[in-house]
């Protein structure tokens, strides 16, 4: 269940992001609200995982995932640098993310 409460995390930082990328460029309260509700949301399912989970596992891999899909949606959506350095680090974050799942 830690690990629902972590993905689901991940996912609404995520959306965040997306949030705070489209207020950054058009003020109005729908974006506001994706970008404040994303990441609320995103810290109150993070909470909820350390019942299930170490919270230095759970936060870790809460950053990771979150990290590696908010570059992927910016490359995706808004056009930002494929830079092949930028998708190997991608990947090393990953492995972390693999390896410490793996590992509790």
């Amino acid at each position: 269940m830690g690990w629902l409460f972590v993905l689901a995390a991940s996912i609404a930082e995520i959306t965040g992001v997306i949030g705070l990328r489209l207020f950054s460029n058009k003020k109005g309260w729908k974006n506001f609200i994706l970008y404040i509700g994303g990441f609320g949301l995103s810290f109150i399912l993070l909470y909820n995982s350390f019942q299930y989970l170490q919270l230095s596992v759970a936060y870790a891999v809460w950053v990771g995932v979150g990290t590696v899909g908010a570059v992927s949606v910016n490359i995706l959506f808004f056009g930002e640098s494929k830079d092949i350095s930028r998708i190997v680090s991608m990947g090393a974050i990953i492995i972390g993310v693999i390896g410490l799942k793996a590992v509790s």
